[in-house]
């Protein structure tokens, strides 16, 4: 299955004239079956909004988002997220919060058990079902946002920021375990993210966007595969990957914190 963004763009508030209500401009872009597209950009470029729009959670104000080919097969959710708060229920076990995603679908209790014993197992938790989130570390409180997502057996993984709140060894560890679940189980994945080291370990493709409004900069493709990436030789051509994309959004990101600066100290933006 494909998803296809044509010509979207999304304005906030109700004044379609004003430019710093302007999130998103003429988005091109299609994410394939199985791979793995990664969004960076200056913080306020609109990375979530689109990432919203693909999900079908916020609709564009221009252009359209299309679904070409059939989801996997059994998929109750063709599009899922996960996000960077964890969105955890506290009150509720680890088996009990991959089981609220279930709950409106029409399965049997055996069905449900069924499932959530498989994405515990695949995600390494299944000794952790009965725990509560306050049990858990950061890093495996979003691996059960990883079990919940996968529960839904969907076609596309929405995933924003998904390793920014956590520490830098448990974002490298929890970025270990997301790569080898894909490299099991390859599905589609939007990853934004603000971390280029993070693009650049899963990535297939980089989406750079602009300074607000968002518009599709560049596109880089990393053609090292992501089981190599850690090899001597492909950290020596990341590396080069990473000088590239940071001279991408380097100086627009300059701007854009210069014009939040300007604007929360009530100047007018230039």
């Amino acid at each position: 299955m494909e998803l296809i963004a044509r010509k979207v763009g999304h304005t906030y508030g109700s004044s379609r004239a004003s430019q710093a209500n302007r999130a998103l401009e003429g988005i091109d872009l299609t994410i394939h079956d199985r791979e793995i597209v990664a969004v960076i950009g200056p913080s306020g470029c609109g990375k979530s909004t689109l990432l919203a729009i693909l999900g079908g959670i916020l609709a564009p104000a221009e252009g359209e988002v299309l679904i070409k080919g059939d989801p996997p097969a059994g998929s109750l959710n063709p599009f899922t997220f996960v996000f960077q708060d964890f969105a955890l229920l506290p009150w509720r076990s680890v088996a009990d919060n991959v089981s609220l995603v279930l709950e409106q679908h029409p399965l049997t209790a055996d069905e449900r058990r069924a499932v959530i014993d498989d994405v515990l197992g695949r995600t390494g938790l299944r000794p952790f079902a009965e725990a509560f989130p306050k049990q858990l570390s950061g890093g495996m409180r979003q691996r059960v946002g990883i079990a919940r997502a996968l529960a839904v057996r969907p076609a596309v993984l929405l995933m924003d920021e998904p390793l920014s709140a956590l520490d830098a060894q448990t974002r490298e560890l929890l970025l270990d375990d997301f790569l080898a679940l894909w490299l099991r189980e390859p599905l589609a994945a939007v990853y934004v993210t603000h971390n280029l080291g993070e693009a650049l370990r899963v990535a297939d493709r980089v989406v750079v966007l602009s300074r607000r409004p968002g518009l599709v900069k560049e596109i880089v493709p990393i053609t090292i595969p992501q089981a190599d990436r850690n090899t001597p030789s492909a950290r020596i051509q990341l590396v080069t990957l990473h000088e590239q994309l940071w001279d991408s959004i380097k100086t627009e990101a300059l701007v854009a914190d210069a014009e939040l600066v300007s604007a929360e100290s009530g100047h007018v933006r230039a």
